[in-house]
């Protein structure tokens, strides 16, 4: 029995990985599940083959050891959810894309459609929410920033003072506009 299990694990891991070795991306995820199915396979195999005996602890004659039957039960429902996953990363590489060829990607994936200048997104050019340096002024200096606090602090003394004569009133007016 061990002999049949070890050819369908050798079956299920070649086929796996042949199509893991695919360019199409719904091949790799195949690819990948059949993998998982000959590693559950194996470690089944590993814990003991017998048709006389079952997980049971509780009974006084042989058993077979449950913990690889619980592992492989956790593992089916991990692989489910991976392979869902993968799936639904799949159906949208492909809506962006407009092919399925893993080879042929690159960095069309990380390009932004409402980008106008189609650059691709690589370190030479920036993703869009990645502002770009260049086209920003340097940061102020330690006497710019006091000049900007000391024009500041002058704003918000004229914006807080009453306004007296008319005659005040245009003297604030001038200075404001010298700001």
């Amino acid at each position: 029995m061990e002999t049949i299990f070890a050819f369908v694990i050798a079956i299920l891991v070649g086929v796996g990985v042949f199509m893991l070795l695919s360019r199409v991306i719904v091949r790799v995820v195949i690819g990948l599940s059949f993998i998982s199915y000959g590693v559950n396979l194996a470690i089944l195999t590993a814990g003991g083959l017998r048709q006389d005996s079952p997980p049971l602890l509780s009974e006084p004659a042989p058993y077979v050891d449950p913990l690889p039957q619980a592992l492989i039960l956790t593992a089916i429902v991990i692989g489910f959810a991976t392979t869902a996953l993968l799936l639904t990363v799949a159906i949208r590489a492909y809506q962006v894309a407009g092919h399925d060829d893993v080879a042929a990607f690159g960095d069309n994936l990380a390009d932004d459609p409402s980008n106008p200048d189609g650059n691709q997104a690589d370190s030479s050019h920036p993703s869009p929410d990645i502002p770009d340096t260049e086209a920003f002024e340097p940061a102020p200096g330690s006497n710019e920033m006091l000049l900007l606090r000391a024009r500041s602090e002058l704003r918000r003394t004229f914006q807080d003072t009453p306004l007296g004569t008319a005659q005040d009133q245009t003297d604030n007016q001038v200075q404001k506009e010298n700001l």
